[in-house]
């Protein structure tokens, strides 16, 4: 009875390799399609299964109609473009490899004037990777990356050594980050990413456009270090509550804006460093920071950024500072502060006294953060009520806006 048992599970067996092996002979090789396609012209797959992985090493167009499937081999990336002015259109590309040290993923690209255009890559480590590319296009793809925990994850769009490439309108879900590292003068403008680490992050990357994006569920939303002159105006990030948990962060960045972004429900709306540039420190303005835990922290001893016309709705706590002097020595003015007890007795909508946020004992656990575990006790509660009633020490200043606007 053992014998018949296992000679019908080796059948079976048998069956089924033999049935994966048909399949993959069965599928035509993309790679032999490509190679008798002649420079400068097009491949228009017709509908069914390629095999890859393949490598694009001419000026050519591949079209895939949505009904063409790029299957990788589950080792390597699926393809690969090593040549100038190539297209990518309408293709279905799944099955990368899961090596993070090969860099395994849907698409490699290298070269310039390339144009990958409402392509969708499923089952891939790293989505869209770019090496070397510049005066190229990423628009209306749809990457979904394998079902990994976020550390193990790739990123949906890895570009290194870039410049001057537009990413638009893409979809990502499941991935690590957006990553730009040594990549100048690019515009991320109207993705979406969500369930990932870092909605973007960008490296030694001055310059960059980053506009109208959506990043929700992120660990944290969009994250500039050493790349000054970034532009990241009407973005929407929300739910970022891990791995640091900031909507936005600036670090070292001068000659920064941002402008007109709507950030909710994170642990930390805007994080900022001190200015090492005061004359081309961040400017921040037409914000809207609403439902988070903290709305704005400034680490360093300095500001020197300027903040206009924010509102800030309903944060648990508004503004955090690691030592005095890096909120009030920023430039506050026409911001709208829902903690405002002043009037505007002549209806121009603005308060008609300045509005201060003080340091009392309710905020002792910003110097000292060891205190933040007993922040909502009713003894601190008690010293702080203290304290404003009678004050038996001067209050430190954390900022002062002259001209507040009223709700």
């Amino acid at each position: 009875m053992l014998r018949i048992t296992l000679f019908c599970w080796l059948l079976v067996w048998t069956v089924a390799v033999t049935s994966a092996t048909a399949v993959s002979e069965a599928a035509p090789s993309l790679q032999a399609l490509i190679d008798a396609t002649p420079q400068g012209g097009t491949l228009r797959l017709a509908p069914g299964v390629y095999q890859g992985p393949a490598t694009v090493r001419t000026p050519m167009v591949i079209e895939g109609g949505h009904a063409a499937t790029i299957q990788g081999d589950g080792r390597s990336t699926v393809l690969t473009v090593q040549a100038n002015d190539v297209t990518l259109r309408g293709l279905r590309l799944r099955a990368s490899g899961d090596s993070h040290d090969r860099v395994d993923a849907g698409l490699l690209l290298q070269g310039d004037g390339i144009r990958v255009e409402d392509n969708d890559l499923e089952d891939v480590l790293f989505g869209i990777h770019l090496k070397a590319v510049n005066y190229s296009v990423i628009k209306g793809n749809r990457v979904t990356g394998k079902p990994l925990a976020v550390g193990f994850r790739g990123d949906a769009i890895r570009m290194w050594n870039s410049h001057d490439n537009r990413i638009d309108d893409n979809t990502f879900v499941r991935a690590r980050d957006i990553t730009l590292a040594n990549s100048p003068k690019n515009r991320l403008v109207g993705n979406r990413f969500t369930d990932g680490r870092y909605g973007m992050h960008l490296v030694f990357s001055p310059d960059v456009h980053i506009e109208g994006n959506h990043l929700t569920h992120t660990g944290t939303g969009i994250v500039g270090l050493y790349s000054p002159g970034l532009t990241i105006v009407r973005n929407h990030v929300a739910h970022a509550l891990t791995d640091g948990g900031a909507g936005i962060v600036v670090k070292e960045s001068h000659r920064s804006r941002v402008e007109n972004n709507l950030v909710l429900h994170c642990a930390v709306g805007l994080k900022a460093d001190a200015s090492a540039d005061v004359e081309h420190a961040l400017v921040v303005r037409g914000n809207h920071f609403a439902h988070n835990i903290i709305g704005l922290s400034f680490y360093g001893e300095a500001g020197g950024h300027q903040f206009m016309d924010n509102r800030f709705e309903s944060n648990l706590t508004t503004v955090v500072i690691s030592a005095p002097g890096a909120g009030s020595s920023n430039v506050w003015l026409g911001n709208t502060w829902d903690e405002y007890q002043g009037f505007d007795r002549n209806k121009d909508g603005i308060g008609d006294s300045a509005h201060e946020l003080l340091m009392f004992a309710d905020r002792i656990w910003m110097e000292t953060p060891m205190a933040m575990f007993f922040r909502s006790s009713p003894a601190l509660e008690l010293l702080d009520f203290l304290e404003r009633l009678a004050p038996f020490s001067s209050p430190h200043k954390i900022l002062r806006d002259p001209k507040p606007r009223m709700h």
